[in-house]
């Protein structure tokens, strides 16, 4: 009675995945959307490899969907949809994800679910940001900025820690999880790693005019 935890790398889905384990549940895969064309995590912009290395010191197997480039919503939901059928069979019973508080985005998860004939868990669901991301980092976990709506928040701020005095720095209206998609990170360590990974910051580039993604990759 295992559950398949949907896998972004970033720190909502740590701190949730953390919650879970504490909780003594059973994880039988990290569950990612890869963007075929770029080999990069979907939205994130995180390069396939440091997301292996990732799911390898987490000690938990990782499960990768393949999008498109320019993948639409009903791409995405066949393709998790064939895939949850999968791990159904093999004998997951729940889905969980990070999220805090977008209702649109959890009813369309929930449908997802149900249509496959399994449970949909939100760990984080309903939860203060502001608590959530202070936690994240008393519990020992670390990440990165990887990604920058510059429309919110200053471009400087892409490849850098997230830490508290970023948390500090961010404008009135910024969510401290950046639910609302102003920020996307990359955990490193924390808690659920069996080893911290040393990262290598890398090139920092404009995408559609709008999102700064900073690349990473392993130090030698």
């Amino acid at each position: 009675m295992g559950i398949v935890f949907c896998w972004s790398g970033g720190k909502d889905s740590a701190l949730a995945l953390n919650q879970l384990l504490q909780n003594g549940k059973k994880v039988d895969a990290l569950l990612t959307t890869v963007t075929k064309d770029y080999d990069r995590v979907s939205i994130h912009g995180v390069r396939r490899s440091l997301l292996k290395m990732q799911a390898e010191s987490i000690g938990i197997p990782l499960v990768e969907i393949f999008l498109s480039k320019d993948s639409s919503d009903d791409e995405y939901e066949s393709k998790m949809y064939d895939e949850l059928l999968k791990l159904k069979k093999g004998g997951s019973t729940s889905i969980a994800y990070g999220d805090i508080f977008l209702e649109w985005l959890k009813k369309k998860r929930e449908l997802l679910a149900e249509s496959v004939g399994i449970e949909c868990v939100f760990p984080l669901w309903g939860r203060s940001t502001d608590e959530l991301a202070n936690s994240f980092l008393e519990n020992g976990f670390r990440a990165v900025f990887t990604c920058i709506d510059s429309k919110v928040l200053s471009k400087e701020l892409a490849g850098k820690e997230f830490d508290i005095a970023a948390l500090r720095d961010f404008p009135n209206g910024v969510d401290p999880c950046g639910e609302n998609g102003e920020f996307h990170t990359f955990v490193y360590d924390g808690p659920i790693f069996e080893h911290k990974l040393k990262l290598k910051k890398g090139e920092t580039v404009l995408r559609e005019n709008r999102f700064y993604y900073c690349d990473f990759v392993l130090e030698a």
